[in-house]
This record gives structure tokens, C-alpha cells and sequence, in this order.
């Protein structure tokens, strides 16, 4: 797969599919646009898919799972063994994420992307672990391009099984110094407001997390404008392939839902890539780490579910599904005005009042 060629095939989503969806939800027999973000969720689905005849029966949540040598910086509470325990706990069916798939129906598929010792899981094994981005670059170009050249072939994969929606999650020790540091440089932030506990850091913990990604910033010197450069220098595996998987979205045309902050600092180094992209993205909820409504805000995305969750592993994006599914049985199964004979709703002055 050749990454620059790939990419080109992505197109905006249909405007007429989308326009479809708009009037069947304004014929359907209840208040205009009374379903609120559901109903814009699904107009947007339709327009990804091409078709308002919308079906979200087969979903997946795809996590990647990684590895990050700033770890050794002593920027998390947990140890690096931890990302391995936990991502085959996602096979076994004991993690978190695992546990909500099954309640909503969504299979989950972790991916070793690059943890640090060898794994049960599905291996796409980038390298063993990034390097420590405090005293050089995290990974090379070619493997931040590799890991989303995996991304990318997974969401065709799961397209060609006839996957219908995707969730992204990730697992990986060390994850939001990464990514706080790649979304520092993307929005042109400082860390500290960038920045939070993670899994549970002290006050002090949290002083030198900051100092750790600001000096790491400050020697990669890495290129804004260039998201690729960005990521390998102070990114993540996990964060690389979940970008990926926003691409893979846009051009397979599949609905891809954020989960929280670290998939959403994936999702902005998608867009900023191609930034057609964001027409397939589709937010979930808004993570309880500091950055997290900046970066929506950057991606013009607005959460269902502000629950103070802050777990990671797609849990967020999980919990969304059930809404969106909801939302659309309500779209097939409601009758229409036409249907009690009652005289449709109008938009006042011809004007969306919402």
C-alpha cells in the first residue's frame, strides 16, 4: 500500500444522501428535529454510506494497542508491563471494553501495534515499543507511516466482513503523554493546558509529565504542518494506527465514532492529513482529560455523553452505539405525517431554529 496514493481516494461525503435522510426525519410524525444530535448523527452517517437506507447492525470497536519509551521518563503510575496484561485481557473478555461490547453487540478486535514483548493478540507489531521521545525521536517516519498503512487495511478488512460502524479505542502506558504531546504541537498549545493525570497521577507527577513533554517538544523540534513528523517524533504507535483507522473510514466510507482524548488526537492527526476526513468521523463523548473539548472544538464535533469518563479503550465510543441505534429505529419505524393524516411541521421563516 502506498499511503499517498491511498489517500487520494477519499471524497466528500453525498450531499444527496444526506439531504434524503434530512426529509424522511422531517416527514416522520414528531417535532422537527426533536432527536436533536441523533438525528445529525445519522444524517451525517447517511451521507458517509452514499445511502439513507442507514443500518448499523454489525458493529466493531478496533483498538490498538502500543507501547511508549517515555515511560522510562516516570510519567505514568502504572508500569509498561501493564498495556500487555490489559490488552489480552480484551481477548479474554475481562477488560472493560470487552465487557461493553458484549452488552451492546459490538465485536472488539485489539491490535498488538507495538507493545513491548510479544502477545496473544492479533500481531501488527510495528516495533517493540516506541523509543523514548525525551532523548530522541519516538520512531521513524517509515513506521509512523507503516502503523497507519495498518490501520487503514484493517477498517477494508472489517468493511469486507461487513462491518457497518466502527469505534476506536486504545491501550497503551504512557498514551496521553504522547498524545498531549502531539496535540501541543498540532493546535500550537502549550502542554501544560494540554495536560492531565492520565490514569491517576500526582500534582507532582503532573509538574513533571509537563516538563518532560515541553522539553521533548522543544528538542524534536517537530514540524506542525506535517502531521506524519509530528508523530514520529513524540507520538505513539496506538496513535498512528488509530489514525489510520479514521482514514480507512473516509475511504471505505464507514462511520468511524472517537472514543476520548487519545483516539480524538488521532482523529485530529487524520484530519489534518486529509482533511476531507472529518466527514467520517463521528464523536462520542467528551473525556474528562483537561484537552479533550479543545481538541472536539478543533474538529468541529459535538459528544452525545459527557459522563466524566476518562478510561480510554473505546469505552466512550462503546457507550454511544446503543444511542445512535435508538435514534434509528426510530428513523425506520415511526410513521409519517402522511401516515395519521396530519399536516407536517414546518421550519418557521424557512429557517432551522435549532
Amino acid at each position: 500500500m502506498i499511503l499517498e496514493e491511498t489517500l487520494e481516494k477519499i471524497k466528500k461525503p453525498s450531499q444527496e444522501a444526506m439531504e434524503r435522510c434530512r426529509q424522511h426525519w422531517d416527514s416522520i410524525a414528531k417535532p422537527l428535529h426533536s432527536l436533536g444530535k441523533l438525528e445529525d448523527a445519522l444524517v451525517r452517517i447517511a451521507g458517509m454510506t452514499g445511502n439513507e437506507r442507514i443500518h448499523l447492525d454489525k458493529k466493531a470497536l478496533v483498538v490498538m494497542c502500543a507501547d511508549n519509551g517515555v515511560v522510562e521518563e516516570g510519567v505514568t503510575q502504572s508500569g509498561q508491563e501493564v498495556t500487555a496484561i490489559v490488552s489480552e485481557n480484551m481477548l479474554s473478555g475481562k477488560a472493560t471494553s470487552s465487557i461493553m461490547c458484549r452488552s451492546t453487540g459490538a465485536d472488539i478486535f485489539p491490535v498488538d501495534i507495538g507493545i513491548a514483548r510479544d502477545t496473544s493478540l492479533r500481531n501488527e507489531k510495528v516495533a517493540y515499543g516506541t523509543k523514548n521521545m525525551a532523548k530522541g525521536p519516538a520512531m521513524t517516519r517509515q513506521e509512523a507511516v507503516q502503523a497507519i498503512e495498518t490501520g487503514i487495511r484493517i477498517v477494508r478488512e472489517l468493511k469486507e466482513k461487513g462491518y457497518q460502524i466502527l469505534a476506536t479505542g486504545e491501550m497503551g502506558i504512557g498514551n496521553t503523554t504522547t498524545s498531549s504531546a502531539v496535540v501541543s504541537v498540532l493546535l500550537g498549545e502549550d502542554p501544560k493546558v494540554m495536560t492531565g493525570k492520565g490514569a491517576g497521577l500526582t500534582k507532582k507527577g503532573l509538574q513533571k509529565k509537563v516538563q518532560v513533554i515541553r522539553e521533548a517538544v522543544e528538542r524534536m523540534q517537530p514540524d506542525k504542518t506535517d502531521a506524519i513528523d509530528v508523530l514520529s517524533k513524540v507520538g505513539g504507535l496506538d496513535i498512528a494506527g488509530l489514525s489510520g483507522v479514521y482514514l480507512g473510514g473516509a475511504i471505505y466510507r464507514i462511520p468511524v465514532l472517537i472514543d476520548g482524548f487519545i483516539s480524538a488526537v488521532a482523529a485530529l492527526v487524520a484530519v489534518r492529513l486529509v482533511p476531507e476526513c472529518a466527514g467520517y468521523i463521528l464523536p462520542s463523548h467528551l473525556s474528562d482529560e483537561p484537552a479533550s473539548r479543545k481538541i472536539l472544538d478543533a474538529l468541529e464535533k459535538k459528544p452525545f455523553l459527557t459522563c466524566g469518563m476518562c478510561l480510554g479503550e473505546g469505552t466512550g465510543a462503546v457507550a454511544a452505539m446503543p444511542l445512535l441505534e435508538m435514534g434509528l429505529q426510530v428513523y425506520r419505524k415511526m410513521g409519517t405525517f402522511d401516515d395519521i393524516h396530519v399536516e407536517q411541521y414546518e421550519v418557521l421563516d424557512g429557517k432551522d431554529e435549532r
